[in-house]
């Protein structure tokens, strides 16, 4: 394999990886904050054992995150340093900030939401359950806006970098970046609140938060529906399970709406990335929305269940309206401005190579629909569940169908981000910066094949080695269950003294 994929796929597996725990740390935030607010109002003591529980929860995942987060950072200056150095007025403003309004955030208060249940009063620890929840959004913020830009550059300008520490000298607007530029020519912030606001960040941003409280709430559902599985804990595992399904289904319909305005803005910004998320290689009118299927790209066509007008009217809101085909997308203008001097029937043959590929563009944005669609349904089953009573009811066998169910769904929303991540980076394909740097021109001049291929196989070894003791160490910390007021263990069923328990029964 060529150094480009390699990387791409060292960078991958690392930001892959680590995707794992942020919207886990972010969507719990959200929730703690909910226990705590809701302890703070009623004085239910209930609330207060919710909250101290899922913090140890957090306090674990918040941990690896942080561990598996600096690997990209140092990414960014070995394998992508030609990259790092194009964009490094642009992202240094992004991740400065994110370091100062979001790291010194969490950093700062994470002593008192973890360690001062005892030590500081039940407001000043809620404000300081606020003060991470915060800064765990601030963080997904800066990030988001950073890869935004990626994906639809705005309020900077082109400048050839001065020797000798000589100002820069501005480039024209339509400047087209080639290959012999990379160590000479850079992007620079022109506008700092048009390159924050570039087109895509606020669609993308709700996009994400979402995705990560739809995470973190059926987290929460999952280890509640094992507990009342196994008849332990029930009262705990009631009130997580209430707080944490009325949260997800209010989640999900914010995310069916952020959903639509991304893919408009797709349509808008990225036309080759939404042809390829459906495999529309024609334009034509009504165009039909594929539900599932495959991409034959040899005879350049799409076979599945296809339902007509569909992506048209999703798209814009109109049925008739023609969708941008692949064929069609980039358009000879472009081309003929990087490849001067072509027929448009030799710009037709290179058309191809300014597609990302096609098929795979397509299944990983279908599998996000699909089990986007499938925690939609299983929030909205367990909330009208909820609401007529009888999804507690465990010794229906249907109810205790759904709770296996919700135990298995915690892995939903993470193949749902991990597919929504590989759509957005594989549709920008083949640039880094979307029309302005190709990912090949990206790349350190100094690496090497065999040290990717090391660093891939090492990298492997310790994310695997981290993933496992993240699972015994979840696992340890369940299985241990919540807490009472005095810190004694809550017991287990048949054992007196297990205030839970006891009430869990009377209940049933």
């Amino acid at each position: 394999m060529s150094v480009e994929i390699l990387s791409r796929i060292q960078f991958a597996l690392t930001v892959s990886f680590h995707f794992l725990y942020p919207p886990m740390s972010i969507g719990l935030g959200c929730l703690l904050v909910l226990m705590e607010g809701l302890y703070l109002k009623t004085k239910n003591p209930l609330y207060h054992h919710l909250a101290h529980f899922w913090t140890k929860i957090f306090g674990l995942i918040f941990a690896i995150g942080v561990a598996t987060g600096i690997v990209m950072e140092f990414e960014f200056g070995t394998n992508w340093a030609a990259y790092s150095r194009f964009v490094g007025d642009i992202f240094g403003s992004a991740l400065a900030a994110e370091g100062i309004f979001a790291f010194f955030l969490e950093s700062g208060f994470l002593a008192l939401l973890l360690f001062g249940w005892d030590k500081v009063g039940p407001k000043l620890h809620f404000f300081a359950t606020c003060m991470v929840a915060l800064g765990a959004h601030f963080s997904a913020l800066w990030i988001v806006v950073a890869n935004s830009w990626m994906q639809t550059p705005a309020g900077y300008h082109l400048e050839k970098i001065g020797v000798n520490g000589a100002p820069g000298t501005p480039l024209p607007a339509d400047y087209i970046v080639q290959a012999a530029d990379m160590g000479h020519v850079r992007a620079v912030v022109e506008n700092f609140w048009q390159m924050v606001f570039n087109p895509s960040s606020l669609e993308r941003l709700s996009h994400v938060l979402l995705g990560a409280w739809m995470t973190g709430a059926f987290l929460v559902i999952s280890i509640s529906a094992w507990y009342l599985l196994k008849g332990v804990h029930l009262k705990f595992a009631k009130a997580s399970m209430t707080i944490a399904l009325c949260f997800a289904a209010v989640t999900t319909i914010l995310q069916s709406v952020s959903a639509d305005a991304t893919a408009r803005g797709v349509v808008v910004n990225q036309p080759i990335k939404l042809a390829s998320m459906e495999g529309v290689y024609s334009t034509q009118d009504y165009t039909p929305m594929t539900a599932f299927g495959y991409v034959d790209t040899k005879n350049q066509t799409v076979h599945g269940l296809k339902i007509p007008a569909l992506l048209s009217f999703l798209c814009f809101h109109d049925f008739k309206t023609a969708v941008p085909g692949l064929l069609t997308l980039p358009s000879d203008e472009f081309l003929a401005a990087r490849h001067p001097g072509l027929s448009p029937d030799e710009l037709a043959k290179i058309r191809p190579k300014y597609w990302p590929k096609v098929g795979a563009v397509f299944q990983t944005y279908h599998i996000m629909i699909i089990v986007g669609s499938a925690l939609f349904g299983l929030s909205f089953l367990g909330f009208s569940l909820l609401w007529k009573g009888w999804l507690f009811r465990t010794d229906i066998p249907a109810i205790r169908g759904l709770l296996w169910i919700f135990v298995f769904s915690v892995v939903g929303p993470q193949i749902c981000n991990q597919a929504g991540w590989f759509t957005a980076e594989l549709g920008r394909q083949p640039w880094i910066v979307y029309n302005l740097l190709r990912t090949s021109e990206g790349l350190s001049r100094s690496v090497q094949a065999q040290q990717v291929v090391f660093s891939i196989i090492m990298f492997l070894l310790i994310y695997l080695l981290l993933f496992i003791t993240f699972l015994y160490l979840l696992n340890e910390k369940i299985q241990h269950g919540p807490e009472d007021d005095e810190g004694h263990h809550v017991k287990a069923p048949g054992v007196s003294g297990d205030p839970f328990l006891q009430k869990g029964r009377a209940s049933n």
